[in-house]
């Protein structure tokens, strides 16, 4: 999710876009940090991702800025583009990597995890969502999408509204590291 400046409200109505509003933000080649990304924890964001979609939580923030759980390893006051996408398909499917087994051990994790999907509007392969339970903070990679009806593999996918199926493969940590 998140928060846009006042003008893109009013771009919706004005167009009358139909829910749920989705955006893309991209970075722009030759603009966006010039290429350079912030040094971001280690497994924590694919350095080949280059835009994510998300639904927004708000429309407060100042003109020109947006606020959002960055997977992109942007750097303040880096220029994206943003714009409003009607085409993302519903998802279906999805699998995830935990980034720790820990995630595993929780009792019926497979609920728990299906109930934080609710929180989020959109999923992109190669991203990264945190949510947190019980205190603690999980990671998870986004490792594959498949659309409604016929499941065929997408980039990004709708998981607002939609009913997804969430599949675990094995968590980073218990995947041996290339030397």
């Amino acid at each position: 999710k998140m928060s846009l400046p006042r003008n893109f409200w009013d771009a919706i109505q004005k167009n009358k876009a139909e829910v749920p509003w989705l955006f893309e933000v991209s970075r722009i080649n030759g603009v966006t940090g010039a290429g350079e990304r912030v040094e971001m924890p280690i497994d924590m964001t694919d350095p080949m991702l280059n835009k994510v979609v998300g639904g927004a939580v708000d429309f407060r923030s100042p003109p020109n800025y947006i606020f959002f759980h960055d997977g992109l390893a942007l750097k303040p006051l880096d220029v994206v583009e943003v714009k409003l996408v009607q085409n993302t398909p519903p998802g279906s499917a999805v699998k995830l990597r935990p980034h720790s087994t820990a995630f595993t051990k929780i009792g019926n994790h497979q609920a728990v995890l299906e109930t934080e999907l609710k929180h989020y509007s959109a999923l992109t392969k190669g991203s990264t969502i945190p949510f947190d339970y019980n205190g603690k903070r999980y990671y998870f990679d986004v490792v594959e999408l498949r659309s409604a009806p016929r499941g065929e593999r997408v980039p990004i996918a709708k998981v607002q509204d939609c009913d997804i199926a969430a599949e675990f493969v094995r968590p980073k940590d218990q995947m041996k590291r290339k030397n």
